[in-house]
C-alpha cells in the first residue's frame, strides 16, 4: 500500500501513460498491444521500486492506497473498506469512534 505522498509519486507515471505508450509506439514501431505491455512494465517496476513488492496486475495498482480505506478494525485489525465504513467487511464488527 501506498501513502500520500508515495501516491502523487507514483500517480504521475501510472496515469501518463497513455503519453508514454504513444511515445513507445512512434519510437519503436511497436504495435498497440505491445506498446501497452511495455506502459504496463514500466508502472509494475516503478510500484515494485517503492514498495518491494512485485505487484503482477496494473489495474491493482490504482487501488493500493491507504487512504482509500479506513482506519484498521478494533476487533480484527483488518483495514475497514473506505474511510466511512460502519462495520468491518472481514468480521462484521461495529466501528468504534
Amino acid at each position: 500500500m501506498l501513502d500520500d505522498q508515495e501516491w502523487l509519486e507514483f500517480a504521475g507515471p501510472l496515469g501518463n501513460s497513455i503519453g508514454l505508450i504513444q511515445k513507445v509506439r512512434a519510437e519503436q514501431g511497436l504495435s498497440l498491444p505491445d506498446a501497452l505491455k511495455v506502459g504496463e512494465l514500466e508502472a509494475l517496476n516503478r510500484y515494485r521500486e517503492l514498495t518491494g513488492y512485485a505487484e503482477t496486475n496494473v489495474n491493482a495498482l490504482w487501488h493500493h492506497r491507504v487512504s482509500l480505506f479506513g482506519p484498521p478494525c478494533s476487533s480484527c485489525g483488518k483495514p475497514l473498506r473506505t474511510p466511512q465504513a460502519k462495520h468491518c467487511a472481514e468480521c462484521g464488527a461495529a466501528r468504534r469512534t
